[in-house]
């Protein structure tokens, strides 16, 4: 597990693939124990990948996110609870209007607890009853993570209009109210 100390103490990295990452990064940013989120890219073979090459479908990268949080403030597992509440985990071909195996689902695992507390949560959504359908997001080890270009950094902020257009039009907010009530993004 990435662990350092700081001026914030011991922090921790988690990583999560959730689609497009414009929508991942503000869920997280908004809660206190976040230190920073980064969009990026992982899981593939290719190093370094550009978001054109990602976006081809060729180099076994997912858009994702990594998230460096105090674990003192704010736990894996809220985290995880977190993620769950962003993206339909029943869906194989990618999220929402986003389709293809860059935007598939993945929780990157990043030390054996963080592995462990990702199934025990998956399983516990799966006993929920809440979705009808299999839940299909894959948990994997943590490989290369590349940061995406700084146009992609912080959407949210940079790019409001567009970002606000693009959640509304791509159906993840309404998922979201369907299936957890209001949207925190």
């Amino acid at each position: 597990m990435t662990s350092e100390l700081s001026q914030h103490g011991s922090t921790e990295t988690a990583t999560f693939a959730g689609g497009c990452f414009w929508c991942m990064v503000h869920p997280f940013d908004s809660y206190d124990g976040v230190l920073h989120v980064v969009s990026g890219y992982t899981g593939g073979q290719t190093e370094n990948p550009t978001y054109e090459e990602v976006c081809s479908h060729t180099t076994g990268h997912r858009e994702a996110v990594q998230v460096v949080f105090n674990p003192q403030i704010i736990s894996y597992r809220q985290l995880l609870d977190i993620f769950w509440q962003q993206i339909d985990p029943t869906d194989a071909g990618g999220q929402f209007f986003d389709r293809g195996s860059s935007y598939q689902t993945a929780i990157y695992y990043h030390s054996e607890e963080q592995r462990r507390e990702a199934e025990e949560s998956r399983d516990e959504l799966e006993r929920s009853g809440r979705f009808d359908k299999p839940i299909v997001t894959e948990i994997l080890p943590a490989k290369p993570f590349y940061p995406a270009e700084g146009y992609h950094q912080d959407f949210y902020r940079t790019n409001p209009s567009h970002y606000t257009r693009y959640r509304q039009a791509s159906g993840r907010d309404q998922f979201i109210a369907a299936h957890w009530g209001s949207p925190r993004a």
